[in-house]
């Protein structure tokens, strides 16, 4: 019998990912500092890996039923630069006056950890993301709905700024949270199959 899958994190487009897929985690919110300053001199893809491990070992110890803990993080880079959430408008509107018209890197940090055999799985997806070049207009409407504020990077593949990504290349889940072929290739290498995890 396969463990009970638990993610932790907040995030409701990851929620929805798994709920879509056909899994039901458990929710357990880390509630890790993700803006701890001693992240600050990290490269982007090692602030997301390293995230992710500490949110998943987190929620580990909170955990005593057999599970697949789930600990995820993304960033966007752009321009070298780690983008995390903007948290205000101001942020968020200069943010998206920089990103218009060009590209970067969403890279979401995926710890799995199956605390029965004692085994963890630790990696990270990139994708590219290519945005339409917005108007002032648009980006300060887009700002106002307050959806940029609190996801990496200011924007969402899901939600109302996806008519401003004109494509991506590389896997689509990745940019929404996490990766669910990363996470089928885990379930394997864990000795699973996808469809033990599903509800």
């Amino acid at each position: 019998m396969a463990p009970r899958v638990v993610l932790a994190s907040a995030s409701p487009s990851r929620l929805r990912l798994l709920s879509s897929s056909g899994i039901t985690p458990t929710v357990i919110v880390s509630g890790v500092d993700e803006e701890d300053s001693s992240y600050s001199k990290l490269s982007p893809r090692e602030l997301v890996i390293a995230l992710s491990i500490v949110k998943a070992h987190t929620v580990k110890e909170k955990v005593n039923f057999p599970a697949l803990i789930i600990g995820c993080d993304s960033t966007f880079e752009f321009e070298g630069e780690s983008l995390g959430k903007p948290n205000t408008p101001e942020n968020a509107i200069n943010r998206a006056k920089r990103l218009r018209g060009n590209s970067g890197l969403l890279h979401t940090g995926h710890c799995i950890i199956d605390n029965e055999k004692g085994i963890e799985i630790c990696d990270v997806v990139t994708t590219r993301v290519h945005f339409a070049d917005l108007s002032d207009s648009e980006i300060e409407r887009y700002v106002a709905t307050e959806e940029p504020l609190h996801v990496a990077g200011g924007f969402t593949l899901d939600g109302i700024s996806s008519p401003f990504i004109t494509y991506i290349e590389g896997d689509y889940s990745n940019v929404i949270g996490l990766s669910l072929p990363l996470l089928r290739r885990a379930v394997i290498q864990l000795g699973y199959e996808w469809f033990d995890l599903h509800s």
